[in-house]
């Protein structure tokens, strides 16, 4: 498995960010999906022994951004929505997966799946992604 970047700050995947979740995800360049397997810790808990809401989104979300890798762009987060069918244990291992549905111009569209060590469906969600100028996106 990759490691996080030690530059990049982002709350979700970077190695920088001494608060963030230093998520990584692999590419299935043959099935065109990132993947990735975490136990997610007490410190991101919201009910006690179950994972927050927000970051079952932030991992859907992270996940979903990663499959803009397999065309070669960077894109922003439009909307995405999440759909929460059971609760996530704390320290519970959980698989992730992403993958695009479909293209239309700038903007892509993502599906993610959380399951569980048992292969049940946890949370999926589906992101509209835009596609921006690298350039134009820092300033």
């Amino acid at each position: 498995m990759a490691e996080a970047n030690p530059s990049n700050p982002c709350f979700g995947c970077g190695a920088a960010n001494p608060r963030g979740m230093k998520l990584v995800f692999d590419r299935d360049t043959d099935r065109r999906r990132i993947v990735g397997r975490f136990r997610l810790g007490a410190e991101y808990q919201g009910g006690p022994g179950f994972i927050h809401g927000g970051i079952i989104a932030t991992v859907l979300d992270e996940a979903m951004g990663k499959v803009c890798r397999f065309r070669d762009v960077r894109a922003m987060t439009a909307e995405l929505n999440v759909e929460y069918l059971r609760p996530v244990g704390v320290d519970e291992e959980i698989h992730v997966e992403a993958f695009e549905d479909r293209r239309n111009g700038r903007q892509l569209f993502h599906q993610g799946e959380i399951r569980n060590a048992a292969g049940e469906l946890l949370a999926r969600g589906r992101g509209r992604f835009v596609v921006v100028d690298p350039a134009r996106s820092r300033a």
